[in-house]
């Protein structure tokens, strides 16, 4: 029954979040994008503690360790990739890149 219940939580938070996020006002998603950059943060965090704790001679839970730190960190890096360039179009149109 474990696993069903794991399932029935991610299946009703993966609604949710589609549910809260279709509903923001295009004004708020680089806020939002901000914030949700402290969040996969976080994951990559849980990813690589879920990855010291695999067994070293099982090389399922090393590989699904190594994925999911990969896709954290890809998505950790994604997200400040497009808070920059989001934030960029809010500039001066003179302005190109970083204060200097």
């Amino acid at each position: 029954m474990e696993g069903f219940a794991a399932l029935y939580i991610f299946m009703l938070a993966a609604f949710t979040g589609y549910e809260v996020i279709s509903r923001v006002p295009v004004i708020l998603h680089t806020p939002l994008m901000s914030g949700s950059n402290f969040v996969h943060g976080v994951v990559l965090v849980g990813a690589m503690v879920a990855l010291g704790e695999a067994d070293p001679h099982d090389p399922l839970q090393l590989a699904i360790g190594f994925g999911a730190v990969l896709l954290g960190a890809a998505n950790a890096a994604g997200g400040y990739v497009v808070t920059e360039r989001m934030l960029g179009m809010f500039k001066a149109g003179g302005q190109k890149g970083g204060a200097k």
